[in-house]
């Protein structure tokens, strides 16, 4: 930070022209005949000529009302303030203010006044930087300006070598697809799914390839230059001003001041660039925004595939790397989704074949089992549990282990299929070759700039002035602490929330059971299960968006030197509460209730008297494929797609009543805006972060827990075949153009997901051993069952217990409700009998079946990450034609130098063969004359 003590702000009149002044001031107007000009709506200066590069928005302060006359000069205003107390007496009562009022009216000019102070240095500063600019101010968009930009060609050049952009040359070569064999095969699904891809130019096959090389201004004639307007894209010219922008500082204030302590400090409103024209109408001209509408965000063309190309050609790699994940992520849904169908339709075939649903559902049976809660329940007939147990083979059955071995396996897939895809996409858009740094250049954030501006102030009295300021841990110290107190705090309240649904299930069921209605007693058990989920529901959608703002604030407190670091700290806590959030009611349902009940006699309290919770005869499966499936459908379909819709029509609406433009006005005055003004009423655009982030808590919902949710990859395509039309819609509609950044990769998001799919493979293998009954059927058939059928599987899982051990006030207090006295109950558990020796203790078979639990979870875990790293290891990053295709590239490059510099060399060989006769002649004829 420097700072500059001779900067005063200016009063007013010095620095603007009077109230009245021309709306539309063009600061640096080209030589054009006003017959040749032609009147353009599009992104064009007004002379119709010069293209909109980016638009910075600004407030422009009415002229009357609120403000007071000393927005004139300074002079004027203190020799009104003296004659003013010389008439005082003379003065109508309107005239009069009041003093506190006036004070603040005046404080508020003078910011006003500072802040144009600051946007003239900093327009002028873009002058200099050979930018050219255009104003209009108070047109059609009531109190706002707009700062028009456009990079002429010596400007574009000049950045363009700085950044080390990759421009095609004039040198093209084929692009082979691979083998003979390979090549033919790709030609043919090309041709066969030639209906499925969308009708743009970037769709097609490339078969030749512009050779493409950092511009360089020395090496000019490289590169094919014969049409100069559309050699460097709308893109690739909004980011080149984007970079002057940020290099841009305002040095005659305090301190240096960039576009983003400008923008954070309320000098500018917004920055952006423009959209390419309109997608519907009369006047809409074909531009690429237009075709994108047209063959990509509409949910008519769901079935196609996407114009990634023309998606990069116009937001940018970032934008498009989203929308190819999304894509492949989409695609690898439908097989997944096809064999979880086929595994649901297999336990709906096998479920009348059954033996332990076929034992619960046989009232010959005749096991009573012990009261569900204390004192409201009685005895009850497990025959009563028999549509809860066929359900529960739908999701609990041989194939689900399968199921999750083939989902673990495919996750890998996912993975190695991404990696070649984006690895053919860096190819395609050449930047196999770039270096991270040359992507994007990481500015220095305004907030942290601010934060270095305080510190500079607090050591301008001690000896080290020259030293260089900059925030240390120990400056952070205060922020990391609170961080960490907070995300600890909100993880405790997430596990609180849990608890709460918790003791609200206890406390719902034991009030069915004492209503006097039949109804309600029953169906308790669906309606806790439903109302609990749904409740969990609401409460997981309330809590991510406060998370997501919890995370942006503690991000912020933390003080990030650049936007980069910004990102991922920003990431990586809200992706840590958002998870807890989500996963919490999941974890507790597959991993801990019913663990923690007891038992019969001996049951486990919490807060006074409240029982803890116990599953179904079938076990928790059901209720966690019946909170899998709520919390899945619910937030897709009221977080992600009712949000999505509904908000952002909400904040345009907001929008409109804030520049107090009614509906018809706006669309009277909307045919006569220009690019610019439309955009302004177009949603700011937020990052890709919320779009990944619901994408990846997806995913956990589809790996974790798939094998108690087969239905989950089907669901998730079904949404996400919506919301890639969605986004589309919303990126080419709704929001401003983004700021097209490059990027090589999807960055932290590929860690999450490699971190995610292998979790899932120690998630899904406790699912299997501890939550559902797939080990203990396996122990009982092959080791406990006298003739190798699962024949007395439901007798082997239940103990008793004889009634007269329960605990003084705690038996039933209508023993009679089965019309006979019971002496002994049942219980799913494995302990011994209480005539044993040892009664109530766990059994023999308890400790085996642990045994045996814990021992497929390692095996499990052991052979599918065996299977999923050599499938990482078979399956090379690189596809061998783009390794092909990158190493001819290098070796065409080196081609075309090397005969460049025999070009050069020849040239310097016939000028030095020349050049020895002219001194030659000279000798001779001063020889002459001496002579």
């Amino acid at each position: 930070m420097w700072r500059n003590d001779d900067y005063t702000p200016v009063p007013v009149s010095e620095k603007r022209p009077e109230d009245g002044a021309t709306l539309s001031i063009p600061l640096k107007p080209l030589n054009v005949d006003e017959s040749s000009q032609v009147k353009k709506l599009g992104p064009y200066f007004h002379d119709g000529l010069r293209r909109i590069d980016y638009v910075l928005t600004y407030h422009v302060q009415k002229a009357s009302g609120l403000r007071r006359q000393s927005s004139r000069s300074f002079v004027r205003s203190m020799r009104q303030s003296l004659s003013r107390s010389f008439r005082r007496t003379r003065q109508t009562p309107e005239a009069q203010e009041d003093p506190e009022i006036a004070a603040q009216e005046h404080q508020l000019d003078y910011h006003e006044d500072d802040k144009h102070f600051r946007r003239e240095e900093f327009e002028e500063n873009l002058r200099e930087m050979g930018l050219e600019l255009e104003k209009d101010e108070g047109t059609t968009v009531p109190g706002m300006g707009f700062l028009k930009i456009h990079a002429p060609w010596d400007v574009l050049c000049r950045e363009a070598e700085f950044m080390k952009l990759k421009m095609p040359t004039r040198k093209t070569y084929e692009v082979k697809q691979g083998s003979n064999i390979v090549e033919k095969i790709n030609l043919f699904i090309h041709k066969v799914t030639e209906p499925l891809h969308p009708k743009v130019e970037e769709s097609k096959i490339q078969t030749v390839k512009h050779l493409c090389y950092p511009f360089s201004r020395e090496r000019q004639h490289l590169f094919d230059l014969s049409d100069k307007d559309s050699f460097f894209s709308s893109k690739t010219r909004s980011s080149i001003v984007h970079e002057v922008l940020k290099r841009t500082k305002c040095t005659r204030t305090k301190y240096l001041m960039g576009i983003n302590s400008l923008l954070g400090s309320g000098v500018y409103a917004s920055a952006f660039p423009l959209h390419d024209g309109e997608i519907d109408g009369v006047r809409a001209e074909p531009n690429d925004r237009k075709i994108l509408y047209e063959e990509w965000a509409s949910y008519s063309l769901f079935y196609k595939y996407q114009p990634i190309g023309l998606i990069r050609k116009y937001f940018g790699e970032k934008v498009a790397l989203y929308f190819a994940w999304l894509g492949v992520y989409t695609q690898m849904l439908i097989p997944a989704a096809i064999v979880g169908v086929i595994v649901f339709l297999y336990g709906c075939a096998t479920v009348d074949d059954n033996i332990p649903s076929m034992e619960i559902c046989d009232p010959r049976n005749n096991i009573t089992m012990c009261p569900l809660c204390d004192r409201a329940c009685s005895y009850w007939k497990l025959v009563t549990a028999c549509g809860t147990a066929r359900a529960s083979h739908l999701f609990d059955n041989p194939a689900t282990v399968f199921f999750a071995i083939f989902m673990a396996l495919w996750a890998t897939m996912f993975m190695e299929h991404w990696k070649r895809r984006q690895m053919r996409l860096n190819y395609i858009w050449d930047l196999a070759g770039c270096e991270e740094e040359g992507l994007s250049t990481d500015h220095v954030r305004s907030d942290y700039e601010f934060k270095v501006m305080q510190k500079t102030l607090r050591r301008e009295s001690s000896s080290s002035k020259n030293e260089k300021v900059k925030l240390t841990c120990t400056d952070r110290l205060p922020a990391y602490v609170t961080i960490v107190v907070m995300m600890l705090f909100m993880i405790a309240v997430t596990f609180a929330i849990v608890f709460g649904v918790v003791l609200y299930r206890i406390s719902i069921k034991t009030a069915l059971h004492m209503s006097s209605t039949p109804t309600f007693r029953s169906n308790v058990r669906a309606t806790v299960k439903s109302t609990a989920a749904v409740i969990n529901l609401i409460i997981i959608i309330i809590m991510d968006e406060i998370y997501g703002a919890l995370a942006r604030w503690l991000t912020v407190l933390e003080v990030p030197k650049t936007d980069k670091s910004f990102e991922e700290r920003l990431i990586f806590k809200t992706f840590i509460l958002k998870f807890v959030n989500a996963f919490t009611p999941i974890v507790y349902l597959a991993f801990f209730r019913g663990r923690l009940v007891g038992r019969p006699g001996k049951y486990l309290y919490v807060v006074g008297n409240y029982r803890m919770e116990e599953c179904a005869h079938a076990g928790c499966l059901m209720e966690l494929c019946i909170q899998l499936c709520i919390t899945m459908l619910g937030k897709q379909l009221i977080q992600n797609n009712l949000f999505e819709i509904g908000i952002p029509k909400l904040k345009k609406m907001m929008r409109r009543r804030k520049t107090k433009l009614a509906t018809q006005q706006e669309e009277e005055l909307k045919k006569t805006w220009h690019q610019h003004e439309r955009d302004h009423f177009l949603g700011p655009f937020v990052g890709l972060n919320p779009e990944y982030m619901e994408m990846i808590i997806q995913f956990g919902m589809v790996t974790l827990f798939v094998a108690s949710f087969p239905l989950a990859p089907l669901f998730a395509l079904l949404n996400n075949v919506i919301e890639i039309r969605l986004d589309a819609k919303k990126f080419v509609t709704e929001l401003r153009r983004p700021l097209p950044s490059r990027a090589k990769n999807i960055g932290i998001w590929y860690n999450l997901l490699r971190g995610l799919s292998k979790v899932a493979v120690i998630v899904n293998a406790f699912v299997i051993a501890f939550t559902s009954d797939f080990i203990p059927r396996l122990v009982y058939q092959y080791t406990y069952s006298p003739d190798g059928t699962l024949h007395g599987f439901i007798n082997h899982t239940l103990s008793y217990f004889n009634v007269s051990d329960f605990q003084p006030s705690t038996e039933p207090v209508e023993p009679m409700h089965l019309g006979y006295k019971v002496t002994l109950c049942r219980y799913k558990d494995y302990r011994d009998p209480p005539w044993s020796a040892t009664p109530y203790q766990f059994s023999r078979e308890f400790w085996a079946i642990l045994a045996a639990r814990l021992g497929f979870v390692i095996i499990f875990q052991n052979a599918v990450m065996l299977m999923s790293d050599f499938i990482d290891w078979l399956i090379p990053d690189i596809p061998k034609d783009i390794s092909q295709q990158i190493q001819k590239e290098k070796a065409l490059l080196v081609d075309l130098f090397m005969k460049e510099e025999r070009g050069k060399k020849h040239f310097r060989v016939a000028r030095n063969e020349q050049s020895p006769s002219l001194p030659r002649s000279r000798l001779n004829s001063n020889s002459q004359s001496t002579c």
